[in-house]
């Protein structure tokens, strides 16, 4: 093979690696759906739901007794302080579409953004 047809070649891979890229981000732009509840779950066992359309400011409680602030403005929801080591939580900023989610790993916390009926939520089961 020449050299000149190696390079268009290459360009073509390229191209369509690159129009692959932009239609997979397109698709997962265009499939996101803003979220009505915040689902707390402590442990894997849910403790609260909240309507993300009412701001709110509340303390989770995590398993090993350790403090969560969670705060619900504007249609989205964050964790503002933590009293875990890493802070993880605080720094995953905010979430307001259906399946997104904030996780405090050492006071097993998860907050869960849900549709209006949490059938949008997949259903599985791993073992």
């Amino acid at each position: 093979m020449s050299m000149k047809k190696s390079f268009k070649l290459d360009i073509a891979v390229i191209a369509a690696v690159v129009i692959i890229g932009v239609i997979l981000v397109a698709v997962f732009l265009l499939m996101r759906s803003p979220g009505k509840n915040v689902v707390v779950s402590v442990n894997g066992k849910e403790v609260a739901t909240y309507p993300l359309d009412e701001d709110r400011d509340e303390w989770l409680t995590g398993a090993d007794g350790g403090k969560n602030r969670l705060i619900i403005k504007d249609g989205t929801a964050r964790i503002e302080e933590a009293d875990c080591p890493d802070k993880l939580c605080v720094n995953q900023g905010s979430i307001s579409n259906v399946n997104e989610s904030i996780v405090c790993l050492p006071h097993r916390i998860t907050v869960r953004v849900a549709g209006e009926n949490d059938s949008e939520i997949p259903d599985a089961v791993a073992k």
